[in-house]
């Protein structure tokens, strides 16, 4: 006999198409190849390019999966009665992380880029990026890690002072609820 109530369990999140794929693909090839082991990069890349070469049709299929596996989650999740997740809320008074070399360089060119290529979605902005900044020199990358440095080391007195500030005010308080308490 149990006591208490029953725990339930968060229901398991949905996968996209692509994960529906590879695990079907992956239980295709362990019984096509069962005494041979595929470690996680090469099964991996396996399936990324088996999926790029499936037709549209057999892509579809997986697609409908992955929406009926949408449906199902949301479904599960309105019946839910548990402990959601919930960010921790930021503190607004928090100074903010600074950006990265990359970051500043992203700031500077992705304008640049938008307005040559107004047809491209955000991936391709950000792939083109990407590519831009590994085919750049050290010697290019310098004065975007020269700002970004900048920028880390005033992040980092801004963080002092704010740790400082708060911990005096946590102090403030357990100070003033003691003396209420001796009064």
């Amino acid at each position: 006999m149990k006591m208490g109530k029953e725990i339930q369990q968060r229901p398991k999140a949905n996968v996209s198409s692509y994960i529906h794929f590879s695990l079907n693909y992956r239980k295709k090839l362990k019984k096509q190849q069962p005494n041979t082991y595929l470690g996680f990069k090469d099964l991996s890349r396996r399936c990324s390019e088996k999926w790029k070469s499936i037709s549209m049709r057999e892509k579809a299929k997986y697609e409908a999966l992955a929406k009926l596996d949408k449906a199902r989650y949301q479904e599960e999740m309105m019946n839910y009665v548990g402990k959601r997740r919930k960010r921790r809320k930021r503190d607004p008074q928090a100074p903010r992380r600074p950006p990265s070399s990359f970051l500043l360089f992203c700031q500077d060119h992705s304008a640049k880029l938008k307005r040559k290529n107004p047809n491209w979605s955000v991936v391709q902005v950000a792939k083109a990026m990407g590519q831009m900044w590994r085919t750049m020199t050290d010697v290019e990358k310098q004065p975007y890690e020269q700002r970004a440095a900048v920028l880390r080391a005033k992040y980092r007195e801004e963080r002092e002072a704010y740790c400082e500030q708060r911990s005096t005010r946590k102090k403030s308080r357990v100070s003033a609820r003691n003396r209420r308490r001796r009064s």
